[in-house]
């Protein structure tokens, strides 16, 4: 169901309520469990996640967090405090920055040095040009503001070891981790042991219902631990939290390609049709962009028009664009997305532009 209680029949949008309805998400973590399995201690759910991520990261350590924000914020106020040093770097589209209200600062007393083109991805040559000590950098794989781009992975090493050789840490906001990893085709522990601290979302890519994990060496673990407990996350019970995202971690490496091709197609048939554009072009990715010519609101109000008559959503957002009359909206191919065609993605993207562009009529 959406707010306004339209039900919701098909999506394209990755986080659509149908995606995990509490009786189909309760079937797969009972699957998980019996009668003897304890709720917490070593062997409850959330010392089995942490141990699989750890070991999967290639990390001594992982600690459960209930949000990413928390995890993240931790992650740099103990890489400032260890090296004395308040400014982290990052792209401008950070997650930190963007969507969190700046607690990086209002929280940790931390500062957030903008790195690089807001429209580009970060560069060695960008990393060098800052010229200040840092706590940490922060790099987002994929970049989601950015279309799900990408730098090669010879260009991440070396922007890692210019970072490391001015004794700052390196951070991965990894919330789609394996998203990426279908471009970089490299084991997660190879992906991860290029940083100090990896965050991986259990909701995002592994579909959970909320949380996160943070992955490092086991001091920085310990520090993070009385860090969560200071901001309110050490919580009791949340093994369900973590029994969701145990759900999807044995199998979610071998759909995730699938997923990729899948986007390749559905953009390389936008791309064909011209009515929108998919970018990049092809995906890195299962994630990518659909810009389309036409006003952000109008927009809004076709795909709201959409979904009352046929039951189908096919964004989560549409986002606004710097230049007039157009917007965008992301998609993340995922179990929801693999059942549309690229067909009938291009003829849903043309119905949406035909109402948002009619003529209004006079009243």
């Amino acid at each position: 169901m959406t707010d306004a209680g339209t039900p919701i029949r098909r999506s394209l949008f990755l986080h659509a309520p149908i995606r995990r309805g509490p009786r189909r998400m309760l079937e797969r973590m009972l699957a998980l469990v019996d009668d003897d399995t304890p709720a917490d201690g070593p062997e409850g759910p959330v010392a089995v996640l942490e141990r699989r991520m750890a070991e999967l990261l290639g990390k001594e350590c992982a600690l459960f967090f209930p949000s990413g924000t928390m995890a993240q914020q931790t992650a740099l106020r103990v890489h400032a405090d260890r090296r004395g040093r308040r400014t982290f770097a990052a792209h401008p589209h950070t997650h930190l920055h963007v969507w969190e209200e700046q607690g990086y600062n209002a929280v940790h007393g931390l500062r957030f040095r903008a790195t690089g083109d807001p429209h580009e991805l970060m560069t060695a040559e960008d990393l060098a040009a800052i010229g200040e000590p840092l706590a940490a950098v922060v790099w987002e794989l994929p970049q989601r503001d950015l279309g799900g781009l990408l730098p090669g992975w010879d260009e991440l090493r070396e922007q890692v070891a210019l970072v490391r050789a001015t004794g700052a840490a390196a951070h991965l906001d990894g919330a789609r981790l394996w998203e990426a990893q279908t471009y970089y085709r490299r084991p997660f522990d190879e992906i991860a042991d290029l940083f100090d601290t990896v965050y991986v979302s259990l909701y995002k890519s592994l579909q959970g219902v909320r949380g996160a994990v943070l992955a490092s060496d086991a001091a920085t673990v310990d520090v993070a631990r009385v860090w969560r407990q200071r901001l309110g996350g050490g919580i009791r019970d949340a093994w369900p939290l973590a029994l969701a995202a145990l759900v999807h971690l044995d199998t979610l490496a071998d759909e995730m390609p699938g997923y990729r091709e899948h986007a390749i197609a559905l953009a390389a048939a936008i791309n064909a049709d011209g009515a929108a554009r998919a970018y990049p072009d092809p995906p890195q990715t299962p994630l990518f962009h659909v810009h389309l010519p036409a006003d952000r609101r109008a927009v809004e109000r076709a795909g709201e028009a959409l979904l009352a008559e046929r039951g189908i959503q096919l964004w989560g957002r549409v986002r606004s664009a710097s230049e007039p009359g157009r917007c965008s909206f992301e998609v993340t191919v995922g179990e929801n997305a693999m059942d549309f065609t690229p067909d009938e993605v291009v003829a849903l993207i043309r119905d949406v532009l035909a109402r948002a562009t009619e003529p209004v009529e006079a009243g």
